[in-house]
């Protein structure tokens, strides 16, 4: 058990090296292109903003401009019609391009996040902030999962400002000029400890077994994962939470958020639940992840624009199954 009181050791920029080691000298001049647009005709633009604006400026322009990407907008299309089978085609298409919006709202506000402090910028309401507390006071890790909502990026200092020991997992982008870029805005905004995916779990059971909480996102395409339903279709879905939480014997802790206006969001922090009992390892697991996959349902149905539906969140014999195919 640790010290409730104790700060984890900062974690500073970290990333894995085998994006970098299979780069060619061609590549590695490409990064430093693009890194540079991201730069001048980007990041700079959007920070010289205020949140707010930025925030705005990122939507209007992604929402003309995303269904332009036929790839992206299509796969999003037929994720809503399998998803959501009984709503009419005004009904996915203005909901296709709120999620578009939401993008663009994420990526003007990302150079901003230093701005967007959970308690005391006045633009993000904490529900739940008190099971937060409880798991600091209580000197015992949990593992936090969430999905990718409204902005994301808010819910890891939700934690972490309270303030709550936690390492938080994140992708590493290809790039890694715009990696580090987007780590130190992450850092700026109070989170310390970040283990990017790939060599990040042994970070995470080092963590949860000196009694320091981790994070993850849970409701992405796994290809290793298991399938399990999600909206009636198998889906394969990341076993890791909730390998972690029966492995060290702790509770799962669901958080989402919403966009409630202009750079205005509700995060939300629910009730802890501990992972199936079944004697049955497979099953406790396969129940374990119905059951998460059940609540990023709830969510999203919520508010349906503030998914990320562009992935491949099902394979493509789901589509077909549907019909949306």
């Amino acid at each position: 058990m640790t010290d409730p009181g104790k700060r984890i050791d900062v974690h500073r920029y970290v990333r894995p090296k085998d994006i970098d080691q299979r780069a060619t000298l061609s590549q590695r001049a490409l990064w430093r292109l693009e890194a540079f647009g991201w730069d001048w005709a980007y990041w700079k633009i959007m920070k010289a903003m205020s949140v707010e604006k930025a925030s705005a400026f990122g939507a209007s322009l992604l929402r003309r401009l995303g269904p332009l990407a036929n790839g992206p907008h299509r796969t999003m299309i037929r994720n809503l019609r399998m998803a959501f089978p009984d709503w009419s085609e005004a009904e996915i298409d203005k909901t296709a391009r709120g999620a578009w919006e939401t993008l663009g709202h994420i990526a003007g506000e990302m150079p901003h996040l230093a701005d967007m402090h959970p308690y005391d910028s006045g633009r993000i309401e904490v529900v739940g902030a008190e099971k937060l507390d409880a798991v600091k006071a209580s000197g015992k890790p949990v593992v936090f999962f969430g999905g990718h909502m409204a902005n994301w990026e808010y819910l890891a200092p939700t934690i972490t400002l309270r303030p709550l020991d936690c390492l938080i997992t994140y992708r590493a982008a290809n790039n890694p000029h715009i990696d580090k870029c987007i780590s130190d805005a992450r850092f700026a905004s109070g989170v310390e400890a970040l283990a990017p995916k790939g060599i990040g779990t042994r970070e995470l059971m080092r963590s949860l077994d000196n009694g320091v909480s981790v994070a993850l996102m849970n409701d992405q395409k796994f290809n290793q994962g298991i399938a399990v339903p999600f909206f009636g279709y198998d889906a394969m879905t990341a076993p890791g939470p909730t390998r972690l939480a029966m492995r060290f014997g702790v509770p799962l802790m669901p958080m989402s958020i919403l966009r409630m206006g202009p750079a205005r969001y509700r995060a939300t922090v629910y009730d802890p639940f501990m992972p199936d009992d079944d004697p049955d390892e497979a099953t406790a697991v396969y129940n374990t992840v119905l059951k998460i996959n059940r609540f990023m349902e709830d969510r999203i149905r919520e508010a349906p624009d503030q998914w990320f539906w562009m992935h491949n969140r099902w394979p493509k014999d789901a589509w077909v199954k549907a019909g949306v195919m």
